[in-house]
């Protein structure tokens, strides 16, 4: 093998794991995963995967953490009785419950 070779295999691997990262961070949450029925435990079993906690509350029978992954915002829900994940959804940034996205651009028509 050419150092020239060597040197576009060792680039290709860097950016592959490069590009893979994000994936991974999303990987290692997936549905039924136990997180805890507690909000300290649920806290520190997404913050030792390097995941930030934005907020946190019960509603709807549903335990709902708000997440950031890699700068991108995602709602986890867990069951209160059991502490598994039921859903994982990413969060488009509209809050307020409408059709039209909260982007501050005023052009929601």
């Amino acid at each position: 093998m050419t150092l020239w070779t060597k040197s576009k295999l060792t680039t290709l691997t860097a950016a592959i794991a490069v590009a893979s990262v994000p994936v991974v961070a999303l990987a290692a949450l997936q549905e039924g995963d136990t997180l805890g029925t507690g909000e300290a435990t649920i806290r520190a079993a997404l913050e030792a995967q390097g995941i930030e906690v934005t907020a946190f509350e019960t509603e709807d029978d549903e335990i709902e953490v708000e997440i950031v992954i890699d700068g991108a915002p995602y709602e986890v829900a867990l069951s209160p009785e059991t502490g598994k994940i039921i859903e994982i959804e990413a969060e488009d940034g509209d809050d307020d419950g409408d059709d039209h996205d909260d982007d501050d651009d005023d052009n929601d028509d």
